[in-house]
């Protein structure tokens, strides 16, 4: 009784807190699983309803009622919005949809800054609910109780509606079976729009309700959005009253554990969310291992003997002719005739790249050179996403998290007095490498957007450690102070910014330089295959695990460098520079080179570090607002990144296309959480999808 009384209203918070946290998260498990838009800018339709709620409140049951009305209203109108933006991108896969939707995240919350201020709102709630009430012996605020009411009432019609009325049998149908409600003379369009709309009114409500507690101001939304993924995570899809009970779970860690166990409470939230995804994954078959057209007929093992010979060049197998490959892929005819002017062709982007590098530091000042090895190494880590995303099949959201880890080695071997380059290089790669062999089990069996929400956990997790772990990391202070790198043994720390770029250039073309010569190897098609048919894979019996582990593996001591790097021309490391945003801005800098094209990756890299740092210095604070657009018109203006606009190869060796609809399908309530379903590697190029790769030789017969 005494521990229930020391902690009796840490516990009633968590309970309120955790309601506020289910009316956000209905909102977005509706959207999700009727309408399958993974909005990533949810957060924000809480923060318009935040912010109106705030503007019109004056401690009046009218204010409170107005605001109510106003702040509903506007998300409502948001919500619809939402519907029409991604409709266009139906059917690229949640990939591009939350590409989309975080963009149009930062733009509105960028106006949301510019027209209500930077400054948090006060909220004026009535007098009467501006009060204490008894609760138990302790002295409890009113309105805290009354929301907790009105959460339930709200669940409870919400429960009432999708069970018992027309409308819900209708959002129920456009889920299952939208054919079927086509049929019936109902639009699933306009269905999934309301659903949608809905979703945003519940956002915004629970912004103006819940100003009080989650008060509107900088960071909120994305406070928001990330708690109520966990929510939709642990509920999973398939109730209302699953959601409320993981909400109110999560409430009560994020108030009573932190006051029972301060030292756990940041980790235990998406290590929950991590280890519900992976059990999950664990108890479905891996997208890929039972499904593929080619492998979906009645005999798929004698299809696949039929198709196995001579596609993937083996030490005994003849090489892929110039006639099978994908048109898209093959080089001019002319060309065709000339072999070698066939290799000038392919290397052409490559040299002209490398010539632009070399001859920026005689042409940009200190500053700007500055930024070009700060894309460089943001570069790498958009490189380590192409691999995962556009060669294996992974979509990522956490690869900075062995970013982070190569970063912080070589922050601390600095400040231990091992200065020189290339022994950072090597121990922060490793570093990476060690991490990325850890957490990988717990990545490569899930697929489509069970990866994504894997991935973003363990970034967080990574991000509550360089949090917590101060005396490594320095904490929310970051790390600075430490001496400068040296080029070589025996060489002087290098500080100019030109000395700092030309080791980051160095560094950034070895590591590419063997990225390329990899995936062009035997190897990389394996990994190509894994990707496209990993039916047949299996079926010829390829260990498409250990694939997918050794390419996470490399994949991270890529990352590694890239965070070394960083450290080295920076010379200072914050949270900031291994957080959500850059694991999105390296997602973004892959979908705008195109997914599989390296070269298409450093592009990116460099076209948002210029319009983060560059262009918005001309405009400042609107830093946000012009990544926003960025985001937004990559999405639309370049379905198949940069890559595509030539019309065929990427020029660094890799296939050409347009961002892999490697996210799944959408999900439905009755899954058991968040979609995990297979690419559609076969369908048509017309469709935005890249082509399927030749059929694997026997494991027998290729080289791994």
């Amino acid at each position: 009784m005494e521990l229930l009384d020391a902690h009796l209203v840490p516990a009633v918070d968590g309970v309120a807190f955790g309601l506020l946290l289910f009316v956000v998260a209905a909102g977005l498990s509706l959207a999700f699983g009727t309408a399958g838009v993974l909005n990533l800018s949810h957060g924000m339709l809480y923060a318009i309803g935040a912010y109106t709620g705030a503007e019109l409140s004056d401690g009046t049951w009218g204010g409170l009622a107005l605001g109510l009305a106003a702040g509903t209203a506007a998300a409502c109108v948001a919500g619809a919005g939402l519907s029409a933006a991604t409709a266009p991108l139906a059917r690229r896969g949640h990939l591009a949809q939350a590409l989309l939707t975080f963009g149009l995240a930062l733009i509105g919350g960028d106006l949301l800054i510019q027209f209500f201020g930077a400054d948090e709102l006060p909220v004026h709630v009535p007098e009467v609910l501006d009060s204490s009430v008894t609760l138990l012996g302790h002295r409890y605020p009113a309105y805290r109780l009354c929301f907790i009411v009105m959460a339930v009432l709200l669940a409870a019609f919400g429960t009432w509606v999708l069970t018992r009325t027309r409308m819900g049998a209708a959002v129920r149908a456009a889920a299952d079976d939208p054919q079927m409600l086509a049929a019936t003379g109902h639009s699933p369009r306009a269905v999934h729009t309301g659903v949608l709309a809905a979703a945003g009114a519940l956002a915004g409500a629970a912004g103006v309700l819940g100003a009080p507690i989650i008060g509107p101001g900088p960071g909120t939304s994305e406070n928001v959005l990330m708690l109520s993924l966990v929510v939709v995570v642990l509920g999973g899809l398939r109730s209302l009253w699953a959601t409320f009970a993981a909400a109110v779970a999560v409430g009560e860690v994020q108030t009573l554990g932190v006051s029972v166990a301060p030292e756990l409470a940041p980790y235990l939230l998406f290590a929950a969310m991590a280890a519900v995804l992976v059990l999950r994954s664990r108890f479905t078959e891996p997208a890929g291992a039972g499904h593929g057209s080619e492998a979906s007929g009645p005999d798929p093992v004698a299809r696949l003997r039929s198709r196995l010979a001579g596609r993937l060049p083996g030490p005994k197998g003849p090489s892929v002719g110039l006639d099978r490959l994908p048109r898209r892929t093959r080089a001019p005819a002319w060309l065709a005739r000339r072999p070698g002017r066939a290799a000038w062709w392919q290397a052409a982007p490559l040299l002209v790249l490398l010539g632009v590098l070399i001859a920026l530091p005689a042409l940009l000042d200190a500053y700007s050179i500055s930024l070009a090895g700060s894309a460089l190494a943001l570069g790498l880590l958009a490189v380590s996403v192409t691999v995962l995303t556009g060669y294996a099949g992974l979509p990522t959201l956490g690869q900075t998290a062995p970013f982070a880890v190569g970063a912080y080695a070589t922050a601390n071997l600095a400040d231990a007095g091992w200065t020189v380059g290339p022994v950072q290089i090597v121990l922060s790669a490793l570093a990476a490498a060690v991490f990325a062999a850890v957490v990988g089990p717990a990545v490569i069996r899930a697929r489509g957007t069970t990866v994504l929400m894997i991935t973003l956990a363990i970034g967080e997790l990574t991000g509550a450690v360089v949090n917590q772990l101060k005396s490594v990391t320095g904490g929310a202070d970051g790390l600075v102070g430490f001496p400068a790198t040296q080029a070589l043994w025996g060489g002087e720390g290098m500080l100019e910014e030109s000395e700092l770029y030309n080791y980051a250039l160095v560094v950034a073309v070895v590591a590419v330089a063997l990225t390329l010569l990899v995936l062009r190897s035997p190897a990389g098609k394996l990994l190509t295959g894994t990707r496209g048919a990993e039916a047949r894979m299996r079926a010829s019996g390829h260990p498409v695990g250990r694939y997918l582990l050794v390419a996470h593996i490399c994949a991270g001591a890529l990352a590694g460098v890239g965070g070394s790097l960083m450290v080295t021309v920076q010379q200072y490391l914050s949270p900031a520079d291994v957080g959500f945003e850059i694991a999105a801005f390296a997602l973004l800098a892959v979908v705008i080179g195109g997914t599989t094209s390296v070269i298409g990756a450093l592009l990116g890299a460099g076209l948002i570090v210029a319009t983060r740092d560059w262009v918005a210095g001309s405009w400042p604070g609107h830093g946000p607002l012009l990544l926003g657009v960025l985001f937004v018109a990559t999405v639309y203006v370049l379905p198949r990144g940069l890559a595509g606009l030539r019309g065929g190869g990427s020029g660094d060796g890799g296939q050409s296309g347009p961002p892999a609809d490697t996210t799944g399908a959408p999900g439905t309530p009755g899954a058991p959480g968040l979609s995990d379903a297979p690419d559609a590697p076969d369908a048509p190029e017309a469709e935005g999808q890249p082509p399927t790769p030749p059929a694997p030789t026997p494991a027998g017969k290729a080289s791994p």
